[in-house]
């Protein structure tokens, strides 16, 4: 009986975790926003990137850090859009658990202009509750970026 506890206990130990934990504090830190918010869009400095590439069917490009790097908890009607980008000179990724508890990514959909690898992601209606945000970059390392948050599509 010993051993089958032993071996259960080590089977959980060396289960692998997560290569992104939402549960984590904010790297950048975290705000609260109602529908309608001003200033708009909500922006932030952060440094994009991290050793580890994202745990999500879909989503395994970019290198992130464990921990988000910023959070976001939205308190809306569903009546607006909630739109997520990075604008960089590097080449960034955006990785986003949702309230729901699902995810979504992108990579390139942000572009200001030719060549410019900026991701940005569009949540229709939008869900009341916390959005978990990771900036990344594509070819690894960190980056300078900014995290805008906005109820207005930029392009």
């Amino acid at each position: 009986m010993r051993l089958l506890l032993l071996l259960a206990v080590l089977a959980l130990a060396a289960a692998p975790a997560s290569a992104q934990d939402f549960s984590a504090a904010a790297n950048f830190g975290s705000v609260d926003l109602d529908e309608y918010f001003t200033p708009d869009p909500h922006s932030v400095d952060l440094v994009a990137g991290g050793s580890t590439t994202p745990d999500v069917d879909g989503c395994e490009f970019g290198a992130i850090s464990d921990a988000p790097d910023y959070k976001v908890s939205y308190d809306t009607e569903g009546n607006q859009d909630l739109v997520i980008y990075v604008t960089s000179a590097d080449d960034t990724t955006l990785l986003v658990n949702l309230p729901n508890g699902t995810w979504a990514c992108d990579d390139d959909s942000y572009s200001m202009s030719e060549g410019d690898g900026d991701p940005l992601l569009i949540f229709s209606g939008a869900a009341s509750g916390r959005y978990d945000i990771w900036v990344g970059t594509y070819g690894g390392g960190t980056a300078e970026a900014t995290l805008h948050i906005s109820e207005v599509d930029p392009r």
